[in-house]
């Protein structure tokens, strides 16, 4: 396996969910349904999980927001579920695993993606 991609991003929690109340619909635009009932830390770590994602890849245009999902696996741990638009992607550049790390302490939240083949 080589690492094809790295992404991070940080969210501040504060002005994330002032977005979020301020737009009518936005969560429903970012977020899958299964995201969307989460604590307001961890869906600024989700989001910024998907920027991350679209880092790692380069960024193309034409990525939608729910073809990436943040799962959490039975031990607690974020995992990458991607599908669609971002799938295609990953698959034109040989992208086969997925690391993510998520963090949020003090109105930050921050994400960490490794793309590999």
């Amino acid at each position: 396996m080589a690492v094809v991609g790295i992404g991070v991003d940080a969210v501040l929690i504060e002005r994330f969910v002032a977005s979020l109340a301020r737009t009518p619909g936005l969560a429903g635009r970012l977020f899958t349904a299964a995201e969307r009932d989460l604590p307001d830390e961890s869906l600024a770590a989700r989001f910024a999980a998907k920027e991350a994602v679209a880092k790692a890849i380069g960024a193309p245009k034409g990525l939608l927001w729910h073809d990436v999902e943040v799962r959490t696996a039975d031990g607690g741990q974020p995992l990458l579920a991607v599908r669609g638009s971002v799938a295609a992607v990953a698959d034109s550049r040989g992208i086969r695993h997925w690391h993510l790390s998520l963090s949020h302490d003090g109105g930050i939240a921050v994400a960490m993606v490794v793309a590999e083949s």
